[in-house]
């Protein structure tokens, strides 16, 4: 017999220190990306392959809300926290409550404010944050 999953965005959980984000997107809400090189290599002159091990656990997150979630606001003042006097470090969980994947960090930050943009209709705001020490568990 086949194994059968399901997925529910409304099983996604995403903790910026004490603040659990709401309002996201309709769309894809969160990605997290490597930000260092993985594994690279070089070959000698004479065919020999030596590999790197990258050890960078740096991310980059992406995370896309509703023009008029309030999770937008907490992220701008941590951002302008940041800006002022270096205090806008907090952790990231996030957690796919079916899928047992996770997403940890102890120090992340947002890299810049979302764009700000109005239109006939909702539109979403797209943060990008950088977490320093990030794992998958």
């Amino acid at each position: 017999m086949s194994k059968m999953t399901t997925y529910n965005p409304r099983k996604v959980t995403c903790s910026l220190g004490n603040h659990i984000v709401t309002g996201f997107a309709d769309d894809s809400f969160i990605s997290i990306e490597p930000a260092g090189d993985g594994t690279s290599y070089v070959i000698g002159a004479d065919g020999e392959v030596a590999r790197s091990i990258d050890p960078s656990k740096v991310y980059t997150i992406k995370i896309s809300l509703l023009q008029n979630s309030g999770s937008n606001s907490y992220l701008q003042k941590m951002y302008d926290k940041d800006v002022k006097n270096g205090d806008g470090i907090f952790s990231v969980n996030i957690n796919d409550l079916l899928g047992k994947q996770k997403f940890v960090s102890g120090i992340a930050w947002v890299t810049k404010p979302a764009s700000f943009a109005r239109g006939k209709a909702q539109g979403n705001r797209e943060w990008e944050l950088v977490a320093a020490d990030g794992d998958f568990k």
